[in-house]
């Protein structure tokens, strides 16, 4: 977040670079970027003869460096901007030349989802020299409930960690995705409110009682009706509940768990630290490690691990339903 303040600060202080280089696994940034420079740095009056968008599918490096060379139109610089660069992942090096004498009146913008150039190649050294190399990084999903307080954090609006979550849970870790479900909430909520589950199952309509987070929190509490209740419910509507996602949520719960019993320091802030997750729900793993002792957990997790092969076919014929209910089963009893 400080690389991405730092890069539209220079560039609203008119320090803007002749290339930007915006690569890496999460789209988000690099169209967050790619749009602000696109937005800002010709005013409407010059984008008309001065600002071209290029897609990797469709051009050449050939192309890109020719439109790169000419010279703006009744302006301080031309934009251009090439979208879906990393079409051109094969070739890509080509544009060392370039890189290496870039034009200062054109700002040369790619955006290289997915994939990143090789440090050790000419390109990267070029690039980083004269103009800025940014790589957008996937978040981890214990990273995501934090983004989202923060983005809602920079629009006057608080969410309570279990709405996030939920968030988290139905959406992933794709911020795209996620920040369209915020738009949707901020457009209906007026500024300084907190987010709570019922806002999210209201406006997006994922279910604050039936999903993967109740459903792990009354795995914990060895809350066998709650339990089956929820799985009954996923069974009813398995688009929105894919059994892929159920076996590693609960995966990822009991391999923390594991861990929270190897813990000598199980004060609340050192386990919240350690397990990665909210302080919030921190209680839940010393209820769940007293119904579950550490070896208890090593064989649920053998459990969820076999349920994982059954849902992929190998081994066995059984619907989701039966392989949910098997494996619920097995964990509480």
């Amino acid at each position: 977040m400080n690389e991405i303040r730092s890069i539209v600060s220079d560039i609203k202080s008119g320090n803007i670079k002749p290339i930007y280089f915006l690569m890496g696994d999460e789209p988000y940034y690099i169209d967050k970027i790619s749009d602000f420079i696109e937005e800002t740095v010709l005013d409407e009056a010059e984008k008309g003869f001065n600002q071209q968008v290029m897609y990797g599918r469709d051009a050449t490096i050939e192309d890109i460096v020719s439109s790169a060379k000419r010279f703006p139109m009744m302006a301080e610089r031309q934009v251009l901007i090439v979208k879906e660069a990393q079409d051109l992942s094969r070739n890509i090096e080509k544009l060392v030349s370039y890189a290496e004498n870039p034009q200062p009146t054109t700002v040369l913008v790619l955006n290289y989802k997915y994939k990143k150039l090789d440090k050790r190649k000419k390109l990267h050294k070029a690039i980083a020299k004269s103009g800025m190399i940014f790589e957008s990084k996937k978040l981890y999903e214990n990273q995501v409930s934090d983004w989202i307080r923060r983005v809602l954090a920079g629009k006057k609006y608080q969410i309570e960690p279990k709405a996030a979550l939920m968030l988290v849970e139905f959406l992933g870790t794709d911020l795209s995705k996620i920040s369209n479900e915020l738009d949707k909430l901020i457009l209906v909520l007026p500024k300084e409110t907190v987010i709570t589950p019922n806002h999210v199952e209201e406006n997006i309509g994922i279910s604050k009682d039936f999903n993967n987070f109740e459903l792990r929190k009354a795995i914990g509490e060895k809350n066998i009706v709650k339990a089956n209740r929820i799985i009954n419910y996923f069974a009813e509507n398995p688009k929105n509940n894919p059994l892929v996602m159920t076996i590693s949520l609960l995966n990822g719960f009991f391999t923390q768990l594991l861990s929270f019993h190897g813990l000598k320091d199980k004060s609340k802030n050192s386990v919240a630290k350690t397990l990665g997750v909210n302080p919030y729900f921190v209680d839940e793993y010393f209820l769940a490690s007293r119904n579950y002792p550490m070896r208890k957990v090593a064989q649920v997790i053998a459990f969820l691990r076999e349920a994982d092969v059954k849902s992929k076919g190998v081994g066995a014929s059984q619907s989701d339903e039966d392989i949910l209910k098997e494996l619920l089963f097995r964990i509480l009893h």
